[in-house]
């Protein structure tokens, strides 16, 4: 009996309930899963929770396994998946805690910048979504492309630049009310 026909058996026990089933084909793969993990991500814990969660994620799709290939190969294209996705997260949050932290500094220690000016500024980037926040600091603050925000986001270009918009025309409008209703307070 050849190694993949073997392993087809395995996979028929595991859609049976077999528990012992999924530990035999858990233990067959989870070292080669790990190495690539910690390759992609080099940090030990995490490749360790992506090594988790492709496996939690191929015993879920376990009937979408077609038994004309080799398990190895379909749960590679998994684990590929669940670490480039968690890679885009991770540097999504950390150029997002960054450009949060940037913009922070910014507009709080401007010599410029009216002190009223500055609090209704930061009150009003925090009003703005989580993409819309990271899309205006990248662009306007960072000077970073649309491309390379579209590419940070892993998002199309197009999708970042109506980020862009929607941002700068929500904070418009969040900068403006107030003034405008200030400016009415003050008249005589």
């Amino acid at each position: 009996m050849r190694p993949d026909q073997d392993e087809n058996e395995l996979i028929r026990r595991i859609m049976r309930g077999d528990p012992a089933a999924e530990r035999a084909l858990y233990g067959a793969h989870v070292d080669r899963v790990y190495r690539l993990a910690f390759r992609m991500t080099g940090d030990a814990a995490l490749a360790e929770d992506l090594t988790q969660d492709t496996f939690i994620r191929a015993f879920d799709r376990l009937e979408d396994f077609r038994s004309d290939g080799p398990f190895g190969a379909w749960l590679h294209r998994i684990a590929t998946s669940v670490i480039c996705s968690a890679l885009r997260k991770r540097k999504r949050i950390m150029d997002f805690e960054t450009a949060r932290d940037d913009l922070a500094h910014l507009s709080g220690t401007g010599p410029d910048l009216d002190p009223d000016l500055s609090r209704r500024l930061d009150r009003a980037v925090t009003q703005l979504d989580d993409d819309q926040r990271l899309v205006l600091v990248m662009h306007d603050v960072e000077g970073y492309t649309h491309q390379e925000i579209a590419a940070a986001m892993g998002t199309p270009v197009g999708t970042a630049k109506a980020r862009l918009s929607r941002a700068r025309r929500k904070l418009r409008d969040l900068l403006a009310g107030p003034l405008r209703h200030h400016d009415l307070e003050a008249e005589p």
